[in-house]
């Protein structure tokens, strides 16, 4: 979201029509607004960079003011970090323990009992419906990473990445959680991995409009992700001008697409979210696991208009769903 001082912090890269001397850190609450009312979504992913710390003068205030909107309809959220949040008041520490303590967040600073890199990984499960003899199970989790903000590597500066400790709790945890269930895996990231500069070069659905702006180092998150075995879909921030979902070895790497209006952008290019939509499939007598993940994109145009709707995962064929909105 890019979110700096509400009103008195101006967009970029907007066309005249959308409101120009006018257009401010409003516009992108009012997206926000539209999308929840429009979507109704059971969970909000807000994937790094949610407030741009150079221009915003209070850390906690300006994090209040970008995540209202979700507080005010009572949808549940997660967050992870960017590499701006901390270039305001407060560390990446202190902004995830502040978002951990939030109204309705489900965020959380880092597992307990493992000692990882950085500070904003954690898993999120999605239990079964209420009713159901699955409530207490987990039929889609969710993995979230901090990957860093900026580094310096051999005297080069670089973008942060995901670290070995971070992978180790990672593939710990999708094998504990495993053993209970073969549930799908989603994870988000902000800063992308070096091999989705490779999603050029195959049949993407969406924009690639810009350089992956990826760090110097691979530290194996592809490989990791993949023998792994559950992650389905990998979805970044990061780069505003790329909205594209690619594959890489199965698993789906998907970009947002900028969605503030402080952030950079491209004039007639509107700014955009993307929703996550599964589906449970029912059995006989009760619902069962997760039947298929689906994605789209939202435009913050007259119309809301809703491009690039794709599969990315199908277990199996049925017609009877529950659904879950991210």
């Amino acid at each position: 979201m890019h979110f700096g001082n509400g009103a008195a912090t101006r967009c970029r890269d907007v066309a005249p029509e959308v409101g120009g001397a006018r257009c401010s850190d409003r516009n992108t609450t009012r997206f926000l607004r539209r999308l929840i009312e429009a979507e109704r979504p059971d969970l909000i992913a807000f994937t790094g960079d949610n407030i741009f710390g150079g221009s915003a003068t209070d850390a906690a205030e300006s994090l209040l003011r970008a995540i209202s909107p979700a507080i005010e309809y009572k949808v549940p959220w997660a967050a992870i970090l960017g590499n701006h949040d901390q270039e305001s008041t407060m560390t990446r520490e202190e902004l995830m323990m502040f978002l951990s303590l939030m109204d309705y967040s489900v965020s959380q600073v880092n597992p307990p009992g493992f000692l990882v890199h950085g500070f904003g990984n954690y898993h999120v499960g999605i239990h079964g419906p209420f009713g159901s003899g699955l409530v207490n199970t987990s039929l889609l989790n969710l993995y979230f990473l901090d990957s860093g903000d900026r580094e310096v590597v051999d005297g080069i500066k670089t973008y942060g990445w995901i670290k070995e400790s971070q992978l180790a709790w990672l593939s710990a945890t999708s094998r504990e959680l495993q053993k209970n269930s073969l549930a799908p895996a989603l994870s988000f990231f902000h800063i992308p991995n070096p091999e989705v500069r490779e999603l050029w070069y195959t049949d993407f659905k969406g924009e690639y409009q810009e350089g992956v702006a990826c760090s110097l180092i691979n530290s194996g998150v592809l490989d990791t992700l993949v023998s792994m075995g559950d992650v389905k879909g990998v979805f970044l921030g990061h780069d505003h001008l790329n909205d594209f979902c690619g594959n890489l070895n199965g698993i789906w790497f998907c970009y947002g697409g900028g969605f503030g209006y402080h952030a950079y952008g491209r004039p007639h290019w509107p700014r955009r979210a993307r929703v996550i939509y599964t589906q449970l499939k029912k059995g006989q007598r009760s619902w069962m696991g997760v039947e298929s993940i689906q994605t789209w994109k939202l435009l913050d145009d007259e119309n809301l208009s809703k491009i690039d709707e794709q599969v990315l995962w199908r277990d199996s064929d049925n017609d009877s769903y529950q659904s879950v909105h991210l």
